[in-house]
């Protein structure tokens, strides 16, 4: 608390609920925790499902970002953060002093600053339970796989979906085995702590403005403790597109698309050679190279995942909510450079691939 009490005065906040429900409870707990610069997007305040100010409401979609990024300029802002309509996700800004641009965070890059910030204070106060896990879906970035093995402790994957993490840690409890520390997913979503069983956008903005403090304290910023982080890990990057697919036709095509998936399996995308299959609608998890079959303990779903070569990925999901199939993707790399080149040349190939089957 000292750490709020000594820099919150200082922390520049520009906050926008969207027209959501964040209003009623951030502003509160953030000047309650001493943050007294806050700036709120007033034009943005006041909940309102007709959200008059954007076309989409999600702090996913940089143009949400609009009002509160010009305001952000004004009063110089050291964080800009959108929670959405029903606050359970946060989209965050970060202002890099050396180029004066407010840098964007994914939902894994601000997920991923959370945990590092969490374990390493926890080990520094020597509060980190040798029992400890790290809860990820299969999707989010694979960061969280060094990490725990940085800090000693479980790292546990589960299906897309926050439900996924909620039922372990009531897993967890009724186990005993495990003690939950964090949990998080690339849609922006995490949760510290056990007293809820889903995404909490009103926690994750104390979180984030206690790592910007501590940021803050040591002469950087959120941007450059992100910098760091890749600097200990490697440099990952994760991307996420997806092809709609409307009507009868559409839903027939998806289909389409898992079945060839299935039938006739990817080897090589743009020089990487494909190491693992995990299918999960039949729960297996096939190794490439020698054919060997391993069990996967999971609830079936029509999902595959790709585990290529040099660290990286890519799973292919048909929505449960839209006509969409869905391609995430991620690498590892030496730079921020060579991640976003080699993203670009797997995505463009996944592209041709997935178009070619249409």
């Amino acid at each position: 608390m000292m750490l709020l009490k000594n820099i919150g005065k200082e922390l520049k906040i520009v906050y926008t609920p969207l027209h959501g429900t964040g209003i009623t409870l951030v502003p509160k707990i953030l000047k309650e925790l001493g943050f007294s610069n806050l700036y709120i997007v007033n034009e943005q305040a006041k909940p309102d499902g007709n959200f008059p100010t954007v076309n989409y409401p999600n702090p996913e979609e940089p143009k949400a970002f609009k009002l509160a990024l010009d305001l952000a300029k004004k009063v110089d802002a050291d964080v800009v953060l959108a929670t959405d309509p029903d606050a359970d996700r946060l989209g965050v800004y970060s202002k890099d002093v050396k180029t004066g641009d407010y840098k964007s965070f994914t939902g894994n890059m601000s997920g991923l600053l959370i945990a590092e910030y969490i374990l390493s204070q926890k080990k520094e106060k020597n509060l980190l339970s040798k029992k400890g896990a790290l809860i990820k879906t299969i999707v989010s970035s694979n960061m969280a796989v060094d990490m725990a093995k940085e800090y000693n402790i479980k790292l546990v994957e589960v299906l897309t979906g926050f439900k996924y993490i909620g039922e372990q840690i009531k897993l967890f409890e009724e186990n005993k085995s495990y003690e939950f520390i964090f949990g998080f997913e690339e849609s922006y979503g995490c949760l510290m702590g056990t007293y809820a069983r889903d995404k909490d956008a009103i926690a994750a903005v104390m979180a984030i403005c206690e790592v910007a403090c501590y940021a803050k304290s040591v002469g950087k910023t959120l941007y450059d403790i992100m910098l760091d982080m890749y600097n200990k890990y490697g440099y990952y990057k994760e991307d996420l597109f997806s092809f709609t697919l409307k009507g009868k036709d559409g839903s027939l095509k998806i289909n389409h698309i898992m079945n060839k998936l299935r039938e006739t399996p990817l080897i090589n995308i743009s020089n990487n050679k494909v190491l693992e299959v995990h299918d999960y609608l039949v729960g297996k998890k096939i190794n490439v190279l020698n054919n060997n079959i391993e069990k996967l303990d999971m609830p079936a779903s029509n999902v595959l995942y790709y585990k290529l070569e040099n660290d990286s990925w890519f799973c292919i999901r048909p929505s449960g909510t839209e006509p969409k199939i869905k391609i995430y993707l991620g690498v590892k790399r030496n730079s921020i450079e060579e991640s976003s080149n080699t993203l670009l040349e797997i995505k463009q190939q996944l592209v041709n691939k997935l178009e070619s089957m249409l």
